[in-house]
C-alpha cells in the first residue's frame, strides 16, 4: 500500500519559467537516467533479495526515487506553465505534447523498459546500481551548470546529493557482504586465464604500454602476445 504525502522531502521553487530547460530536465523524468528508471530497477530488484535489510533499503530507496520523479516533475510543469505564447515554448517538445512532463527524454524519446538493469543476483544488482547512480549524477552535474536561476539549481544539488548518498548506501550493502572489493563475485570459478593482461592495443612491435597495477605483477601477468606465448 502507497501514500502519497503532498508536499516532497525538498521544496521545489523556480525563477522565470524556462521552458527550454524544462526540456534538458525531461532527461531526468523519462530518460536513460532518470527518476522513473531507478524507482522501478530498485522496487523490481528488492523481490530477488532473501537479505530482510537489502530488500528494506532497496524498497526505502525506490520510493525515494519516486519522490524524486515527482520533485523533477514539479519543476517541468513550473518551467513550462503559463508560458504556452513564447518563442521558447514553440521550439520545445511542450509545443506539440503541451505543458509539463512526459516520459520522454530530451531528446523525445520515449521511455522504455529496456533502461532497468536487474538481475536476480544481489551482488550484481547493487553494482549495477551503483552506475545507475553514478550516470544520474552526471546528468544533474550537466543540468546544475545550465540551470537557469537559483531555486532550480539548488533543487537540481539536492537531487545530486542524494544520488550520492544512495551511492554510499549500495556500497555498504555491498560491503556487508563481503563484495564490496571482490572482483569474482559469481559462483563459477575462473580458469587459469584470471590473472592474464593482455597486450591487445599496440602499434608495432616497439610499441611500449603505460603500466599500472592493472598490467603488473605480483598480481597480473602481462603478456604482449596472447597467440604466440600459447604453448
Amino acid at each position: 500500500m502507497f501514500f502519497h504525502k503532498k508536499e516532497p522531502i525538498h521544496a521545489v521553487k523556480i525563477g522565470e519559467a524556462n521552458p527550454r530547460f524544462a526540456q534538458l530536465l525531461l532527461e531526468q523524468f523519462g530518460g536513460a537516467t532518470g527518476e522513473l528508471s531507478a524507482a522501478l530497477q530498485y522496487w523490481v530488484q528488492s523481490f530477488h533479495v532473501e537479505n530482510a535489510g537489502i530488500r528494506d533499503m532497496l524498497q526505502d530507496i525506490a520510493l525515494e526515487e519516486f519522490g524524486h520523479l515527482e520533485m523533477v516533475g514539479k519543476l517541468i510543469e513550473a518551467h513550462t506553465k503559463n508560458v504556452d505564447q513564447t518563442d521558447a515554448y514553440k521550439s520545445s517538445l511542450f509545443a506539440v505534447r503541451g505543458m509539463g512532463p512526459h516520459f520522454l527524454d530530451s531528446q523525445g524519446n520515449a521511455w522504455t523498459a529496456n533502461y532497468l538493469n536487474e538481475g536476480g543476483d544481489v551482488v550484481r544488482d547493487l553494482r549495477a546500481n551503483i552506475a545507475a547512480e553514478a550516470g544520474a549524477r552526471q546528468t544533474y552535474e550537466s543540468l546544475i551548470k545550465l540551470a537557469p536561476d537559483k531555486d532550480t539549481e539548488k533543487t537540481l544539488v539536492h537531487l545530486l546529493t542524494r544520488e550520492i548518498s544512495h551511492t554510499q548506501m549500495f556500497m555498504k550493502a555491498l560491503d556487508s557482504l563481503g563484495k564490496l572489493t571482490d572482483p569474482m563475485f559469481g559462483n563459477v570459478q575462473p580458469d587459469e586465464t584470471v590473472a592474464l593482461y593482455y597486450n591487445l592495443s599496440t602499434n608495432g612491435q616497439n610499441d611500449q604500454d603505460d603500466r599500472g597495477p592493472w598490467n603488473s605483477e605480483p598480481d597480473f601477468t602481462y603478456v604482449a602476445d596472447p597467440v604466440g606465448d600459447r604453448s
